[in-house]
């Protein structure tokens, strides 16, 4: 079983004078953030704790912040700090002695004047029959600020919102993002599992063991973002200020296009596999950018494949629909033979074609790694559930 939690955005609506504040509040405790940020930097003091004791009464006096205002402001700050030193250990900012990972380690974290805010339930209050929530600001509680959402997500944050909602300020508008906790679906025993192969050419690709393959293209996807990309440089070569206005208008609208893509394939390989009754098996590509070596054209189109996203989109809607899920090693999925077990670099001439140096048995390369990785689904849930 498994707890699923989504987020659910909503879109404040607030008056002049009560955007006035919500800014005015952001400003103020970012700037707090970025304060005891310095001072945990310079201190060496980053857990939470320690650094409530070294700052919580300044913080308050310094800023004028109510007490879990500034209890939140140390524990973003402590976060911070906690995800910076896990990608410091994953290497995520270079080696050990690379000028990167020096400079960032020299330097303390800030805090962008809008940068989302936690608040708890005894800052932020909802009220769902009238869609509007009462939140703290350095000005004071400050009552009936309208929200809007769909019918779906006034469902979802009345019946299982729980926790802290972040309060955001993005392109000129204002958000809440409240985090709901579903109940545990049981997840049901597989009746074999659908394999899902994930690439550029093709998005997504799944097959069953035996089974026919269904290709979903990422031909559309890939030509959106060469437009997008090709827009980019034109306008920062123009660098007029007509061209920077629609460079940041536009330069979230390549990932609603890819985030909204990635839901819909996602959707429709969760809904087959709950309709036939079976588990969905993963490839693992955790790391593939350090791992896989390719000239600079195609290194632009990896680094802008969203695999990530699509992988966890197909798990979250795969929890909630109770359908079993399995993370399989993709090594040599696309070189060997889903009929025979041989493997070969031989085996695919080409990026589309497979073609078996030893059986002679011929299949989309893509369909035939995708019906490898079922199989390799199939067998780790049976090891994992021999017991």
């Amino acid at each position: 079983m498994f707890e699923v939690k989504l987020v659910v955005q909503v879109k404040l609506l607030p008056t002049p004078e009560q955007a006035a504040a919500l800014e005015a509040t952001l400003r103020t405790v970012n700037d707090a953030a970025t304060w005891v940020a310095a001072l945990a930097h310079s201190q060496r003091v980053f857990r939470n704790y320690d650094l409530r004791r070294h700052v919580y009464g300044q913080v308050k006096d310094r800023y004028g912040l109510a007490a879990q205002a500034a209890q939140h402001v140390i524990k973003k700050v402590a976060d911070a700090y906690t995800t910076l030193h896990a990608h410091v250990r994953n290497g995520n900012l270079g080696k050990r002695g690379s000028v990167r990972r020096e400079r960032v380690l020299a330097r303390p974290i800030v805090f962008r004047p809008g940068a989302a805010q936690p608040f708890d339930d005894r800052c932020l209050s909802w009220r769902m029959d009238a869609r509007t929530v009462s939140i703290w600001t350095v000005g004071g509680r400050m009552k009936g600020v309208a929200f809007t959402a769909s019918a779906d997500q006034l469902t979802l944050l009345a019946a299982h919102r729980k926790g802290e909602s972040d309060l955001l300020y993005r392109d000129g508008r204002w958000f809440l993002i409240a985090t709901c906790d579903l109940p545990d679906v049981p997840v049901r025993a597989p009746d074999g599992f659908v394999g899902v192969d994930l690439g550029i050419a093709n998005i997504a690709t799944t097959a069953t063991g035996t089974g026919d393959g269904v290709r979903h293209s990422g031909k559309t996807l890939n030509a959106v973002r060469h437009r997008h990309r090709e827009l980019r440089r034109r306008l920062q070569a123009k660098a007029t200020k007509s061209a920077k206005r629609l460079l940041r208008k536009r330069r979230r609208k390549e990932a609603r296009f890819a985030a909204d893509t990635n839901h819909t394939i996602a959707r429709r390989i969760v809904t087959e596999a709950a309709r036939t009754g079976r588990g969905i098996a993963l490839e693992d590509l955790q790391g593939i950018r350090d791992r896989v070596r390719l000239r600079k054209p195609q290194r632009v189109t990896l680094h802008a494949w969203s695999f990530h996203q699509l992988g966890h989109f197909i798990a979250y809607k795969a929890a909630r629909a109770g359908v079993a899920l399995v993370w399989v090693d993709p090594a040599y999925t696309s070189q060997a033979c889903s009929a025979c077990g041989h493997v070969a670099k031989n085996n695919r001439p080409d990026q589309e074609t497979f073609a078996c140096t030893s059986c002679g048995f011929a299949e989309h390369a893509d369909v035939n790694a995708a019906r490898n990785i079922a199989a390799r689904g199939e067998t780790g849930w049976a090891v994992s559930h021999a017991a």
